[in-house]
């Protein structure tokens, strides 16, 4: 017999196996003899009452085993004919390539940046020298813009795919195994390194390539089908089909679609400022103690309120995490956040952004599909004048910017690069510097003590997802001017986050499979 049930644990208790056995076998009022196993299915925290405990689902076989673990997925050689390009290797296209490996079918991919071993000399020169590499940095690179910051595998896009067959295949490359039944797992972007390395050596060891340092300058399309691309201006691939996975801040890609005549589309984001704050004071507001439990890990947040028509929230909040430096071309700034797997840094940060529509950006292009991309362009120029053309993010006191005081000193601050105290509440664009302000006066009531001295923003947090949409087929994923080009996942406007991007990945290779007619 097996029977789910719920149970509620103290901190330290949640992986004591003993512990919640006896608990169990006191829900079910049954003998502790008779349960061969409790499974974890779902663990999250629960901080509403007076002290946080642990939330478990679990399922508890009672006079039975469980069955046994699913084996790992096989992948083996490919030896077939079809070859599909792939551009660019975030968890679009390497899930994408991992499922082509599955169906028997050769990726081939394309990066314009480099392995992971060599990108972190760039990190480092961008946090240490301020120099922007415009092919290898938070962005661009091998494992696409995850790979360094954070690493998140939560999502809500749960009917676009299997998001347990997705955190399998991380755990089968190294992810822990907690990732399975955490409600937000995370793995953390000194792991994930790791872990890409392992997917890579999956893909390479069942015969599919991988190129880095490979910029696509081109399509090779004849009477309507693709049959392949142009790498650095002069190298030649040629395939049966095209994957085009290249993330959100692909911006020459998306000028290249335009420049060929393919249909795309403006489409809505949001862009706004990060916010740091001492974890210990998040830690307080969300476990209600001066003190957090050892047991207990860094306490996160998320908010969101409709105000006048737009939605304002959190974005990717880092609990335990430093803002990090995202610019992926000289002479801009836009900053995002990450965390290790331990969440251990003092600091807590968070996008706090503002949605973006059409009516946002009519003045700048028109009907033009790049309006939402200039008027993202322009915030991230305009942050690189404020803090004197350098990587120095400009930022505020939170409660200058509410007071509209310009701030003599900040406090410290997990960004590398520095910070450049700027008068955000006149530099800000208005439809940003007015929304959060009465955001944040909501939030602080929401949050007692969110509004605080110590707590600071910085600019521009502008790349929460692609400003343009790649149109494509609803059936057959496929875009409606080009036999064999299927765009995918994030840059493409049809994801947004880790998880949901790998799901696309593999619905579209399940899709070229069907374009392939390969059984």
């Amino acid at each position: 017999m097996i029977k789910e049930i719920e149970i509620l644990v103290q901190p330290g208790l949640h992986e004591d196996y003993e512990h919640l056995t006896k608990s169990a076998a006191e829900r079910l009022k049954c003998d502790i003899n008779e349960i061969m196993a409790v499974q974890q299915i779902k663990r999250s925290i629960d901080a509403r009452g007076r002290e946080p405990l642990y939330r478990i689902n679990a399922k508890v076989y009672i006079k039975e085993f469980p069955p046994e673990t699913p084996s790992l997925i096989e992948y083996s050689p490919v030896s077939s004919k079809e070859k599909i390009i792939i551009v660019g290797s975030g968890p679009a296209g390497l899930f994408a390539a991992l499922k082509l490996i599955e169906l028997g079918i050769k990726p081939v991919i394309l990066e314009r940046g480099k392995n992971v071993q060599e990108r972190r000399r760039d990190l480092r020169a961008l946090q240490q020298e301020h120099f922007v590499n415009p092919n290898s940095n938070y962005c661009f690179g091998e494992g696409g813009a995850g790979t360094f910051s954070d690493g998140k595998l939560y999502t809500r896009s749960t009917k676009r795919g299997d998001v347990k067959k997705i955190l399998q295949v991380f755990v089968q490359h190294g992810a822990n195994k907690n990732v399975l039944i955490e409600a937000h797992p995370h793995i953390g972007s000194n792991k994930l390194p790791e872990i890409v390395q392992a997917m890579r050596n999956t893909i390479l060891s069942n015969n599919g390539e991988i190129h880095f340092n490979s910029q696509v300058t081109d399509f090779i399309i004849k009477d309507g089908k693709i049959s392949g691309a142009i790498v650095n201006n002069s190298e030649e691939y040629l395939a049966d089909a095209v994957i085009l996975a290249t993330g959100h801040s692909a911006r020459d890609i998306f000028h290249l679609v335009h420049k060929k005549g393919l249909k795309m589309e403006s489409k809505d984001f949001a862009m706004g400022v990060r916010i740091e704050h001492p974890q210990s004071i998040i830690n307080e507001i969300q476990y209600h103690s001066k003190s957090k439990n050892e047991n207990l890990p860094s306490a996160s947040y998320s908010l969101s309120i409709q105000l006048e028509g737009r939605g304002v929230y959190s974005f990717c909040m880092c609990p335990g995490g430093i803002i990090i430096p995202a610019a992926t071309a000289p002479g801009e700034i836009v900053v995002n956040g990450m965390s290790l797997a331990k969440r251990n840094s003092p600091h807590a940060n968070s996008g706090l952004v503002v949605s973006v529509t059409s009516n946002d950006w009519k003045h700048l292009s028109g009907e033009d599909p790049f309006g939402g991309l200039i008027l993202q362009q322009n915030y991230e120029k305009s942050a690189f004048e404020w803090a004197n053309k350098t990587q120095s993010a400009p930022a505020q006191r939170v409660t200058d910017f509410l007071k509209g005081k310009f701030s003599s000193t900040l406090p410290t601050t997990s960004y590398i690069p520095g910070l450049t105290s700027s008068p955000l509440h006149q530099l800000l664009p208005e439809i940003l510097n007015k929304t959060l302000k009465k955001a944040l006066m909501v939030f602080g009531r929401r949050m007692v003590g969110y509004i605080t001295d110590e707590a600071i923003i910085t600019a521009a947090e502008s790349r929460t997802s692609s400003p343009v949409r790649i149109v494509r087929d609803r059936e057959t994923f496929m875009h409606p001017q080009v036999e064999g080009l299927f765009p995918c996942g994030e840059g493409a406007g049809y994801a947004g986050g880790i998880v949901s991007s790998a799901m696309d990945g593999e619905n579209v290779a399940e899709a070229v499979k069907r374009y392939l007619k390969v059984y």
